[in-house]
């Protein structure tokens, strides 16, 4: 009698960890409880048609009472988002991310306002309650899903993606891996996923030196104040193709590609404000099922060309 007690709660416990890992909405006593997947991330989603709940609590209760959602970005990371300087006011906040921040906005029923920041102040932005969502084609790491709740995945790579590194072609043929990086200069942008690509991959080094903008990675190179660069290789590939005299290159064959836990770009919030994502994710999944978000992409890179960014 006993053993069959233990079996049955050992069942009970068993379901509630695959719902836990699938990110499903558990019901407890007709009141949907938001959980978390292994990862920490949000996998789960609702039905986004009619706007936000009724009932909505925390942060998407508030948005739903002000009727204004903030959106967190910095806007230099093309085609994602990006200026466009022939356009004014939130208008000029073009790209593909920028888009969907617009879509989620339409679906809540709310207007919005788009805060662009540095990228290394957008998590902190959602962190502190200064903004609602980031939207910055952000990257899913773990110490990012322990002080943010952040998305399932919105954008993956047709290419397959991954972190790449960035040189002068005049170098190409001194510096073909990350093993000619010894007694040499090393950037990338603060606080993002190529920063911690260098943690772990490369060892030995001159200097390491962390820049805000990602143009400034690539003007830093151009101007011959680092030797490498490690970047996001499908940006840093947007970037060559529309700069075809910037004189960079990717290194063929350096490749640092991601865990599938990590694949995707995320929409992130503050910590435990799972109702919110649900909706986020809500937005996602429709975009997925579309393609529209890939069509904003393409278009987004098209313009990016035209401008030169």
């Amino acid at each position: 009698m006993k053993r069959n007690h233990v079996g049955a709660w050992a069942a009970v416990a068993l379901l509630l960890a695959l719902l836990l890992a699938a990110g499903a909405a558990v019901a407890e006593d007709g009141v949907e409880t938001y959980v978390l997947n292994e990862w920490n991330y949000v996998e789960g989603a609702m039905d986004v048609s009619s706007g936000i709940p009724e009932d909505a609590q925390g942060v998407l209760g508030d948005i739903r009472e002000s009727g204004v959602l903030r959106v967190a970005t910095e806007p230099y990371f093309p085609p994602q988002e990006f200026i466009d300087p022939d356009r004014e006011g939130q208008d000029r906040f073009a790209g593909s991310d920028m888009e969907l921040a617009r879509r989620i906005a339409e679906r809540m029923g709310v207007a919005l306002e788009i805060v662009p920041m540095d990228f290394s102040e957008v998590l902190n932005a959602v962190a502190t309650g200064t903004c609602d969502l980031a939207v910055s084609a952000l990257s899913y790491t773990p110490e990012r899903a322990s002080q943010v709740t952040m998305s399932k995945g919105y954008f993956f790579s047709e290419s397959g993606g991954g972190e790449g590194m960035m040189i002068r072609e005049a170098d190409a043929g001194e510096i073909t891996g990350i093993e000619d990086l010894k007694g040499r200069d090393i950037v990338a942008q603060a606080g993002s996923l190529q920063e911690m690509m260098v943690a772990e991959h490369v060892q030995r080094y001159h200097e390491f030196r962390r820049l805000q903008l990602v143009q400034d990675v690539y003007d830093a190179l151009t101007a011959g104040e680092a030797d490498a660069a490690m970047v996001d290789a499908d940006s840093a590939g947007v970037y060559i193709a529309n700069n075809p005299a910037c004189g960079l290159m990717l290194v063929p064959g350096v490749m640092f590609q991601l865990e599938d836990r990590y694949a995707g770009d995320r929409v992130a919030g503050k910590k435990g404000e799972l109702q919110l994502m649900y909706f986020v994710n809500g937005v996602i999944e429709e975009l997925l099922a579309s393609g529209e978000y890939e069509a904003w992409y393409d278009a987004a890179v098209v313009r990016a060309a035209a401008l030169g960014l």
